[in-house]
């Protein structure tokens, strides 16, 4: 979808202010805002993509004046309601107000080194070729889905190189919303940045995206 999430190219917000030594967490709510969203992923209760886009979803006005893990904390809260887990009652109130609903899953304290040692690999098994090769020159297509995509509003309708093939993968589009995992290959394609954003653009500039089969086309 066209979120407030897919800034890239776009000018007005400012030069990045980069702080040096940065920190992991900057205040101790925002390390429990991290720990809480891997505990809740880890119930089962929905898949990484939905996760995405409950974030990526989420208001322009509320995502571009929230931080980084005040977003990650409304997109828990946006799953756990859909999912029954909690009542938008509940949340306001900050308390329960009925038995809590049942899970698939606790995450343990003592589990968490080898739950995040493992990650959340996508590869999947998939029976058709490839359509690419590294060195093909494809094309991106220009779609505007009101539903999850990976591929960013600035770098559809463009002519880039793959350099990558990286097997088949969870297609984020179809996972996002529950319509299963459907895998396609999946490929890094790099694109110069006046492809991109035009001849005022440094001529030394290239970008890389990775991008699924369904977004490419042959240039």
């Amino acid at each position: 979808m066209n979120g407030a999430q897919d800034l890239g190219g776009m000018m007005g917000f400012g030069p990045i202010q980069i702080e040096q030594d940065e920190p992991w967490f900057h205040a101790e709510w925002e390390r429990r805002a991290f720990g809480l969203t891997l505990a809740m992923d880890a119930t089962r209760s929905w898949n990484i993509d939905m996760s995405r886009h409950a974030r990526e979803s989420l208001p322009p006005a509320e995502y571009l004046t929230s931080s980084y893990y005040e977003i990650w904390t409304r997109g828990v809260e946006r799953l756990a309601v859909a999912a029954g887990l909690v009542s938008d009652e509940e949340l306001r109130l900050g308390q329960s107000l009925a038995e809590p609903a049942p899970i698939k899953r606790v995450l343990k304290a003592e589990d968490v080194p080898a739950v995040l040692a493992r990650g959340g690999p996508a590869e999947r098994p998939i029976e058709q070729p490839a359509r690419f090769a590294v060195g093909d020159r494809v094309r991106t297509r220009n779609i505007h889905p009101r539903g999850h995509t990976r591929l960013p509003r600035y770098a559809r309708s463009r002519i880039g190189v793959v350099e990558l093939v990286h097997g088949a993968h969870v297609f984020p589009d179809t996972n996002a919303h529950g319509q299963g995992e459907q895998p396609e290959w999946l490929y890094t394609v790099c694109f110069s940045g006046r492809e991109l954003w035009g001849q005022d653009a440094d001529a030394t500039l290239t970008v890389s995206i990775d991008a699924w089969e369904s977004y490419l086309e042959p240039a």
